[in-house]
């Protein structure tokens, strides 16, 4: 993400996230695999978004969550990543979206350590409480980190996990029991919020990110 923000500007990049995902993953050197998301929002109000893996991004419209991206995994818990080694994705694999957005629509980005602890009816109404992004983004975060380790919590992921056939064992289910629990994971949370500046109709993103 750093080899990311140091080539936003890059010529070749030209608003395309795709491109910039591309030329971050040629740069790095680390060892290692993560999965990544980028969003690009352009002057004339599309947003673009390239995304690789679990990753996700919410726009919200006046109390309505108008788009949703969708998890790319090899199955259960195996998202698609950039890795150092040859055999990982790389940006040909990632999920293009386009979106026009309007003055007052919020973004929400995160690490699947939101999504899968944190559901949209939660993102909605935290979303709804009066606060500047920042102050947002660390609510959606410290919600995220609270249900993660709830192991009652009936979570987006133990809901998930028991409709891909993971639960407990079937003598705990005859006692009425099943798989529950928030999941532990790191947390990355960026709220934006679109203004359209006094000067022109350009719309821009204010964000914050809590880790």
């Amino acid at each position: 993400m750093a080899n990311a923000s140091y080539l936003v500007g890059d010529e070749e990049v030209q608003y395309d996230p795709r491109i910039l995902i591309r030329k971050a993953h040629a740069a790095t050197s680390s060892t290692g695999s993560a999965t990544v998301i980028i969003a690009m929002l352009e002057e004339n109000g599309i947003i673009k978004i390239a995304n690789v893996g679990d990753c996700g991004l919410r726009v919200l419209r006046e109390g309505h969550i108008i788009f949703s991206t969708s998890p790319q995994e090899h199955y259960f818990d195996c998202p698609y990543q950039l890795s150092s080694e040859t055999f990982g994705q790389t940006y040909l694999d990632a999920m293009v979206s386009n979106l026009e957005l309007i003055e007052g629509d919020a973004v929400v980005m995160g690490s699947d350590g939101l999504f899968d602890n944190v559901f949209d009816h939660e993102i909605i109404s935290t979303m709804g409480k009066p606060c500047n992004v920042a102050e947002a983004a660390k609510a959606l975060a410290n919600l995220a980190s609270y249900h993660s380790t709830d192991t009652n919590f009936d979570s987006p992921y133990s809901i998930e996990a028991r409709t891909k056939g993971l639960d407990v064992p079937w003598w705990k289910k005859i006692l009425g029991n099943k798989l529950i629990g928030g999941k532990l994971d790191d947390i990355t949370v960026i709220v934006g919020q679109v203004v359209s500046s006094s000067a022109s109709t350009t719309e821009t993103i204010e964000g914050n990110r809590i880790m």
